[in-house]
């Protein structure tokens, strides 16, 4: 691993932007899906917007923090990764959850 979390950032966007449906974007603010904000870079740490238990279990295990409100309206709850390891799994989750209609609308 780098000692910036820039590569590691741009290997990620790389990634996702392989998505079939081709719904990531990525702008200055971070990793969008359907226009939504599900990802972005702080600092040295990925944020991510994860359901609520989710990101309470990654705060619980030391594996994140929480990031303090004000952000953007999240859909869960922003926490803050430091692994870049955890990052492309964690970012698949927020990708599919920020993703997803709401129940009882069409995708």
């Amino acid at each position: 691993m780098t000692d910036s979390p820039v590569p590691s950032f741009e290997l990620l966007a790389a990634e996702l932007l392989k998505d079939p449906d081709l719904d990531v974007s990525v702008t200055a603010t971070g990793l969008h899906v359907h226009g939504r904000l599900f990802a972005y870079l702080d600092g040295t740490e990925l944020a991510v917007d994860l359901p609520t238990d989710r990101a309470g279990d990654l705060v619980a295990r030391e594996v994140a923090t929480e990031v303090p409100a004000g952000r953007s309206e999240p859909k869960g709850a922003w926490v803050r990764v430091a692994d870049a390891e955890d990052w492309p799994e964690l970012a698949s989750e927020a990708h599919q959850f920020v993703g997803e209609p709401a129940v009882g609308h069409d995708s």
